[in-house]
């Protein structure tokens, strides 16, 4: 019972996760639109620094037109590509129109997916039922009446709709603003942003309210609520003088990356490893918002990233403006510096580990983080003389398979001779010389073999640290270098008498379509489990091994496997494999093949070295996508060579 209830949490948190992220990634992509919008008015407005009619007449337009629109053309790609994209803006200019003083922002978020949505449906209704020749014709029409008829819904229904909603956020927002509660979001505002949701409330939520504000009085305090740098310098300072071990070394250069940069990401980790400076970064907010809305702070159009020159770029043309906004900043940073240094004072002196901290901020965030690295252990010096590659992954049967195929295959037509093998990383063997691993078990490869050369890929199937790794080995090679000591047949004794049982037509299942990759990976286990490769249990451990880290290989293409546990799960080695023309969502990537493994033995090597190189090639991708029957899929898979 309280592992289902742990498993719905997880699932609520993770559909608040996409949800969130979904809608930062419609405001996004277009802030520069935003920003050029608010230099605009701050240059050409009856106020503004350099006051002209003629050009002021831009303001309007831009924000009234170009950002919804620029916004519902975004959405509509998120959902569909280039022809949701069409639709999502056609639908928007419904609410546009319907409502032409009101920004439509929030209209925008709603029609742009909506219409890209619709497109993409009536894509997938058609399939293979139109006639050779009429493809172009149904598309741009199929396109534009779709399109049409939402943006009439939208006139009519969803643009009155928006107009009361977002009155109603305005409102709500001036009420915690004239009853002195607007500091108090802060409580909300700074331990989401780090946990799961940043970027999500400010530009999901907070930009498109602060538009709505900066139209009417010319500026908005919503866009310092989130992209206010002094709860997080505050915290990072703290570091740099109270602070122990890598944390407090790496504490400097965080603090100019955050401050100048913007990048707030960077002192989240931080936060993770003393969970009680999140009453620093609350009472900084706190302090912060107090200050600016008691000085009458705001800017004319989003800081982004939340950087303190960002900050100063759309500050509105006044000296109280500029006192206010860098007070705020400075009174926020100075009460998370003085709380976050009591903790760290009073606290239990350990040492930190900040490498830790910030791989449990990518779990919570549930996707990459663009700033993990920067905590990364550097690996140690390139060997001399290499005679062992271990390519190394959870269970040391899938992902690390297929890579080590394609490296082996590398090393051999560079006529270098040396071994190129793959393992589970609990089985890592201590003579290793380089070992390559994907970007999320680094950390843990690295641990268990420190004095190894370690190399991170994201991208099994097409990475380009191969080649650079060939390139090294290339100087650091012999000259009488031979060819590779092993090749996937020496690997995997008897492969030839198994291989006509790992895949059969009955396994190959075209067209598919999957509403997630839970979904998509339990079909594949399934198919598994009815062909007789492995028992019901090994589906769950799918699901496990895809948790742990994503299955996706790059190229389009995910393997979905058990965990190193559930190989007494396998009851002989086979795979399948799904095309899903459409694609299925990975965490973030597209994929459209989708090969169910089971492994036992070894004797399912031989297999995946054939199938990671035809699927490094990107054109027998798209063959095998556009495939019609199982026989093609097959043919192309066997033709490795």
């Amino acid at each position: 019972m309280k592992g289902r209830e742990r498993m719905a949490k997880s699932n609520v948190k993770v559909a608040v996760q996409k949800f969130g992220n979904f809608l930062s990634s419609m405001v996004m992509p277009n802030i520069s639109a935003f920003i050029a919008w608010g230099l605009i008015t701050a240059l050409f407005i009856p106020t503004g620094f350099l006051p002209n009619e003629s050009l002021a007449k831009m303001v309007d337009p831009m924000v009234h037109y170009l950002l919804p629109l620029l916004i519902g053309y975004t959405g509509g790609k998120l959902v569909h590509d280039q022809r949701g994209a069409v639709v999502g803006a056609i639908a928007t200019m419904g609410v546009i129109v319907g409502e032409p003083n009101v920004p439509m922002f929030l209209g925008a978020m709603i029609m742009g997916p909506l219409g890209g949505y619709v497109i993409k449906k009536f894509d997938q209704w058609i399939e293979g039922k139109v006639k050779a020749g009429f493809e172009m014709l149904v598309n741009n029409f199929s396109a534009g009446i779709l399109g049409g008829i939402l943006a009439i819904l939208a006139f009519l229904g969803i643009g009155p709709a928006v107009k009361v909603l977002t009155a109603w956020l305005v409102s709500g927002v001036d009420w915690l603003v004239g009853a002195g509660l607007l500091p108090l979001t802060s409580i909300i505002i700074e331990p989401a942003k780090i946990l799961f949701l940043n970027n999500a409330i400010n530009h999901g939520v907070l930009s498109p309210i602060g538009i709505e504000q900066a139209k009417e009085a010319g500026k908005s305090v919503l866009f310092l609520l989130e992209a206010n740098p002094g709860p997080g310098i505050g915290v990072l300072l703290a570091y740099c003088f109270f602070g122990k071990g890598t944390a407090k070394r790496s504490a400097p250069g965080a603090a100019i990356i955050q401050f100048f940069g913007g990048i707030h990401e960077i002192y989240f980790p931080y936060i993770l490893m003393k969970p009680m400076l999140f009453f620093a970064v609350i009472l900084g907010g706190i302090s912060g918002v107090f200050t600016l809305v008691l000085l009458g702070g705001g800017l004319f159009a989003p800081a982004s990233p939340g950087s303190i020159l960002a900050i100063a770029a759309v500050t509105p043309h006044s000296a109280g403006a500029y006192i206010a906004n860098f007070a705020g900043v400075i009174v926020a940073g100075v009460v998370s510096f003085i709380v976050s240094a009591l903790i760290l004072k009073t606290g239990k002196q350990t040492e930190e580990n900040i490498e830790d901290a910030a791989r449990k901020m990518q779990e919570m965030k549930g996707k990459k983080s663009s700033v993990a690295d920067v905590f990364a252990s550097q690996p140690g010096e390139f060997p001399e003389n290499v005679q062992k590659i271990v390519f190394a992954c959870d269970a040391g049967m899938g992902s690390s398979a297929m890579g080590a195929s394609l490296l082996r295959k590398k090393v051999k037509e560079a006529g270098l001779n040396l071994s190129v093998t793959n393992t589970a990383i609990s089985n890592l063997p201590a003579d290793a010389q380089i070992v390559v691993t994907q970007e999320e078990l680094t950390p843990r490869a690295q641990n268990k073999l420190p004095n190894a050369f370690h190399i991170s890929v994201d991208n099994f199937l097409s990475s380009p640290e191969y080649d650079r790794l060939i390139d090294r080995l290339k100087g650091n090679g012999k000259d009488d270098l031979q060819e590779i000591v092993e090749d996937a047949e020496d690997a995997v004794p008897g492969a030839d008498d198994h291989e006509n049982d790992l895949l059969l037509e009955e396994n190959v299942f075209l067209n598919q379509s999957f509403a997630n990759k839970e979904e998509a990976i339990r079909f594949a286990g399934n198919a598994l489990y009815k062909a007789g490769y492995v028992k019901e249990s090994y589906i769950d451990a799918m699901i496990a091994r895809d948790q742990i880290t994503s299955t996706f290989m790059g190229n389009d293409v995910a393997i979905p496997h058990g965990t190193e546990e559930a190989k007494k799960d396998v009851l002989k080695s086979g795979f399948t494999v799904i095309q899903v023309p459409n694609g299925v969502d990975f965490d973030g990537n597209n994929v459209r093949l989708i090969f169910g493994i089971a492994g036992k033995d070894g004797t399912h090597l031989e297999i995946l070295s054939g199938i990671a190189v035809t699927c490094s090639e990107m054109d027998n991708i798209e063959k095998m996508v556009a495939a019609k029957s199982a026989k093609e899929i097959i043919a192309i898979l066997n033709d490795k060579e």
